[in-house]
């Protein structure tokens, strides 16, 4: 998965006779950091993002102005300031302007009597601020695992936001059916998250696909086959073993036409064309954001159904803040009072992975089927893809704009498991031959039907409320959390001022 380095520095006194002093015990720490970072930031593929920190501890405008010109030769794209005496708080500017003043900066410090770095913290990170740049803080114990924690998440945040910076979000076909609220708004997106798009149309897909090796699209076939059996319902007209292949020939088509414009996420519109013309993109999105196919793991690929722009945004951000695991997409569909909670539907790209959450697709096909397209919207054919989200803790965000200014509505929550004949009975009420996810939102109805921004949410694997705080902050976006948390929020001076 791709990341973005890491620098560590620290600031000391100008005076000698302390510096001389205290600068091995500063670099003890400075590596220590370094070490802890380095040892637990690993990503779903095994990767981890570069961890360098300075070989210098700062105590003059002139090791300033070397350290962050090293880093910023090292490709550092966020910096952390480690911070464990009093330090001169002036030398953080000849620092900060050789490696730039538009990354993110979280202020480290220990909790210490004896060795006041959180002083130093406070006025060197005050003089950051009141120029207007924004930074996080935390102070504690280096030994502390919550506070690894805290240093953890920040940095999962600042990885999302360094890494999506320079990628180009690739849409097939443009927003679907006219829903607006998954239009790529250039302006805001490029000056919030820096990326941008590319259009390329759906006959593009389709010519690639006249292309593809007929030998992996056999491949694919046999692989689904042997996985699924006769959980593959033929029906002989809108789901016949060719339009399956179709189906699979679509996957590699993207797959191609993402490696050949360097789309590291995609959006796949669908509806109309390719639905009533080629076939159906459920199995083509499913297999994009899953972590494996038939020729063993991969890393996951963002595809986002009927080309929801802010979906796939969002999807991108939450995939690196989770390290690389796959995301769901769904539909808002259904809420069932009686047991408070959101039936989250749609005919579209639930990883097969949220089946058992497992990186073994064996494990994860044994709960899924394939069942006809239907012909009432879909006219091509091919195959829907059902199955139950396994139950877990998920984080559940969606980007949005008020006033084209983009905001963050994150939801903690958790994907339910009912008795089977419960959830047949609760699947017909919607669509059975479509993937669900029986979720239980930590908030209430009301709050989330006034403030939710569109019919599309999008669910990660684990608690990644505070992560995603942290990058709307430093993004400069507002963070909508809903449910207890959110009236727990502390905004920052930024938002206060």
């Amino acid at each position: 998965m791709r990341t973005t380095a890491i620098g560590l520095v620290m600031l000391n006194d100008e005076r000698k006779h302390v510096y001389e002093k205290n600068n091995p015990e500063n670099m003890t720490v400075l590596k220590q950091w370094a070490q802890i970072i380095a040892k637990n930031i690993t990503n779903v593929d095994g990767s981890s993002p570069e961890v360098i920190w300075g070989s210098e501890i700062i105590t003059s405008i002139r090791t300033a102005q070397r350290v962050g010109e090293e880093l910023r030769g090292a490709g550092c794209k966020q910096i952390i300031m480690c911070y464990n005496v009093w330090d001169f708080p002036f030398l953080v500017w000849p620092f900060i302007q050789s490696i730039g003043t538009d990354i993110p900066i979280l202020s480290l410090s220990n909790n210490n009597g004896r060795f006041p770095g959180n002083v130093g913290l406070l006025a060197t990170d005050g003089a950051l601020r009141q120029a207007g740049i924004r930074t996080h803080r935390i102070v504690g114990d280096i030994d502390d695992p919550k506070v690894h924690q805290q240093v953890f998440d920040w940095i999962r945040a600042s990885q999302a936001l360094t890494t999506i910076r320079n990628e180009v979000y690739g849409c097939y076909g443009g927003h679907s059916m006219g829903m607006e609220t998954g239009y790529f708004h250039l302006v805001p997106t490029i000056k919030t998250f820096g990326v941008t798009t590319r259009q390329i149309d759906q006959l593009w897909l389709v010519q690639q696909m006249k292309r593809t090796d007929e030998r992996e699209v056999m491949a694919g076939f046999n692989w689904l086959t042997g996985l699924l059996g006769d959980r593959i319902r033929y029906d002989g007209k809108m789901l016949t073993p060719e339009t399956l292949k179709t189906q699979i020939r679509l996957y590699l088509a993207i797959k191609e036409v993402n490696d050949e414009k360097g789309f590291d996420f995609c959006g796949l519109k669908g509806q109309r064309e390719l639905t009533e013309y080629v076939c159906l993109g459920d199995v083509a999105e499913m297999l994009l954001n899953d972590p494996y196919d038939w020729r063993g793991k991969r890393e996951s690929t963002v595809c986002a159904t009927e080309a929801d722009a802010y979906a796939a945004v969002t999807m991108q951000l939450v995939k690196y803040i989770s390290g690389g695991l796959p995301t769901l997409f769904m539909d808002v569909r259904l809420y069932h009072p009686d047991r408070d909670i959101w039936d989250f539907c749609n005919s579209g790209n639930h990883a097969s992975y949220y089946a058992c959450q497992s990186m073994d697709p064996k494990d994860n096909f044994k709960k899924i089927t394939f069942h006809p397209a239907l012909e009432f919207y879909f006219k091509a054919g091919g195959a829907s893809v059902e199955f139950d989200a396994a139950p877990g803790t998920l984080t559940f965000a969606r980007l949005g704009l008020w006033d084209d200014k983009p905001y963050m509505v994150i939801i903690p929550g958790e994907s339910v498991e009912f008795p089977a004949e419960e959830r047949r009975q609760l699947n017909e009420q919607t669509d059975p031959t479509w993937p669900h996810v029986h979720a239980r939102l930590d908030c209430a109805y009301d709050e989330f039907l006034n403030v939710f921004p569109c019919n599309h949410i999008i669910g990660i694997s684990g608690d990644r409320v505070r992560s995603l705080v942290y990058l709307c902050e430093i993004a400069g976006i507002k963070p909508i959390i809903l449910g207890p948390q959110g009236k727990d929020y502390l905004p920052p001076i930024w938002e206060r001022c």
